[in-house]
């Protein structure tokens, strides 16, 4: 196996290990502390739902990224509403 091909596998196992990381946090929320806590998302899904959409579908890192800018658009002057999670964009292949 030549050297990129370890540094690519090396990254996706690590990918792998954080996006597992947020999601277990993201399912201990859910159900530990979500229950104790009236409901005051603004946004459908909820900010939990979309975060776990968002690392199942785009991964740690631009998951986490997705995540975080839902979140700082959960305050009270922001209409909230149907936000869903963007699909995955196909990577263009430059010739």
């Amino acid at each position: 196996m030549c050297g990129r091909a370890i540094i690519i596998e090396e990254y996706a196992e690590k990918e792998t290990v954080m996006k597992q990381i947020f999601i277990g946090i993201i399912r201990f929320y859910q159900k530990f502390i979500s229950p104790m806590t009236p409901p005051t998302c603004r946004f459908h899904p909820t900010c939990s739902h979309y975060g776990l959409e968002a690392f199942q579908k785009h991964g740690a890192f631009k998951g986490f990224w997705l995540t975080l800018k839902r979140i700082l658009k959960c305050h009270p002057f922001h209409p909230g509403g149907f936000d869903p999670v963007p699909e995955k964009k196909e990577k263009e292949h430059k010739h």
